[in-house]
């Protein structure tokens, strides 16, 4: 395709970079205004600037894509109330056996969740379980955040719903849901354990001498517990001598022996008030026995307050099964859209449905439910659909692919590897989404000239390369954005996962993953 019009030329390029710079610096200082409005003024300005038409702007948003990944935000959303992130949040302390065993239960656990929940939805979620299973066990936070953030970028590579670039190349490629995971399983599998691997190697020694630290800190805090907690015993009331010590006083005073008859009269009162005291205390006593015996007849419970008693322990056990029964459909529910995805149904469909069923088992208002779906992120891929096609109509990315093309042929090793590189250069640079939307049709094109498997084999490749190359720098996916953001915001558990951390590790796992993926892609 030759370049369009100069006009059209500069005014689309600077409608994507405006797009551009606002998705990946999303608070930059001059217009601090998201990611969700750069995307729709990119798209405006295409608009505007006349680089496309109204109506091809609307033809450019594609609806089964965004149909799939609200349905499996609002699946994720169910789940979630279903305490199913709970429970795996559980599973990484489950007879956990030191740092080491942790680390690689965060790999497993994060790359199948990404893999069936997405990698976002994952790491909003488990973040803070994280941190807290970290500080628990005395432990740096950040090789388990690490862990968590690239084996979700990982896992979420096998299958379509794993992550939005894969649900672009799903409904693009007509891949089926089955076809895409047998493509890029092995490599996902192998590249879980080779990040886990690296991850262990490069803080060997910072989680060896932890774990030290973390059993003796055990001991101590162990120790304090017990003693903080133990029964003190309250000190028994008693009566004083000094009410006897003041009635007997007088009778011994010297005042009393000269003196008889104020001694008779002294005696006579204070007999006098002996009684009445006697009197009173008698009094007391039966008003205490009759209130006593009146509590008493009134802590009987009757047949009524069994009647009741009994009835809220009914109601209690009925809510506690109805609320297990719920669980349960939302799991089969879930399960039942694997397997209709499995068998190759149509993946917007299929996500749609399952949302609806378990709005009609939840047998509820769905306001609260639905108000949780990302809408923002809709709108985004939305104002994203439009500045990407916009972009595609001045010809610069067909021009730059007619330069790239006979050295990314991937029927060679050598293509095999330029691609790559291509991948994920545009990847950081451009995010994953829009580079699979400006590259996704070219390689595939150039791919179909070759054979039709090696269409396919295009199609997996680009979904395995844009997603691994999320985890070379902390700007380069939004699961890693997730990560950092949901630990230095989470309560008395707050940490900064520094970009120069990330890089450190990001870069040797993310080439090494990479090469080793590519071998296994079928």
């Amino acid at each position: 395709m030759a370049l369009a019009a100069s006009y059209k030329v500069v005014l689309g390029s600077v409608a994507f970079v405006v797009f551009w710079v606002l998705a990946v610096f999303p608070a930059v200082p001059f217009l601090p205004v998201g990611r969700t409005a750069g995307s729709l003024l990119g798209a405006m300005l295409m608009v505007l600037f006349r680089v496309i038409t109204p109506d091809e702007a609307y033809a450019a948003i594609d609806l089964p894509i965004l149909g799939l990944l609200f349905g499996t935000m609002v699946v994720s959303v169910y789940l979630e109330r279903a305490d199913m992130f709970k429970y795996l949040g559980k599973l990484l302390s489950w007879k956990s056996k030191g740092a080491k065993d942790l680390l690689c239960r965060i790999c497993l656990i994060s790359a199948i969740s990404s893999a069936l929940f997405t990698n976002d939805t994952s790491c909003v979620i488990l973040t803070e379980f994280v941190l807290k299973v970290a500080r628990q066990h005395n432990l740096p936070p950040h090789p388990f955040l690490l862990a968590l953030a690239s084996s979700a970028n990982i896992g979420s590579s096998a299958t379509p719903i794993g992550n939005p670039q894969n649900l672009v190349i799903a409904v693009q490629s007509k891949i089926s849901f089955g076809d895409f995971v047998t493509g890029v399983l092995p490599a996902m599998l192998v590249g879980v354990f080779v990040n886990a691997l690296i991850l262990l190697v490069m803080y060997w020694r910072l989680l060896y001498v932890q774990k030290d630290e973390e059993d003796a800190t055990s001991e101590v805090v162990g120790e304090d517990d017990v003693s903080s907690h133990r029964f003190s015993p309250a000190t028994m009331s008693h009566l004083s001598s000094l009410n006897f010590e003041e009635f007997l006083d007088p009778l011994s005073s010297p005042s009393h022996i000269n003196g008889n008859s104020i001694h008779v009269d002294t005696l006579r009162n204070r007999v006098n008030m002996v009684n009445q005291h006697e009197i009173q205390r008698a009094v007391d006593g039966s008003e205490r026995n009759s209130n006593a015996s009146k509590d008493a007849a009134n802590e009987i419970p009757s047949t009524e307050s069994f009647a009741v008693q009994n009835s809220e322990e009914k109601e209690s056990k009925g809510g506690k099964w109805k609320n297990k029964l719920w669980k349960l459909g939302v799991y089969l529910v879930t399960i039942g859209m694997l397997v209709a995805l499995l068998m190759g149904l149509n993946m917007s469909w299929t996500a749609i449905t399952a949302a609806l069923a378990l709005v009609v088992l939840d047998f509820k208002d769905a306001r609260p439910c639905l108000e949780k779906v990302s809408y923002s992120l809709l709108i985004f891929f939305c104002g994203m659909f439009i500045t990407v096609e916009g972009f595609n109509k001045t010809g610069i990315p067909s021009t730059l692919w007619d330069f790239m093309e006979p050295y990314a042929k991937i029927d060679r090793v050598s293509g095999i590897a330029v691609l790559a590189i291509v991948i994920l250069v545009l990847s950081n640079f451009a995010s994953n989404v829009p580079t699979v939307l400006l590259l996704g049709g070219r390689v595939a094109a150039s791919a179909a000239a070759i054979s039709a498997s090696e269409e396919k084999k295009a199609w997996l490749i680009l979904a395995w390369v844009s997603t691994v190359a999320g985890n070379l720098s902390l700007l380069g996916s939004a699961a890693n954005l997730i990560v950092c953001e949901q630990a230095h915001r989470a309560p008395h558990l707050g940490y900064t996962l520094s970009f120069w951390n990330h890089l450190k590790f990001g870069l040797p796992s993310t080439l090494i993953v990479t090469v080793i993926g590519l071998a296994l892609i079928r």
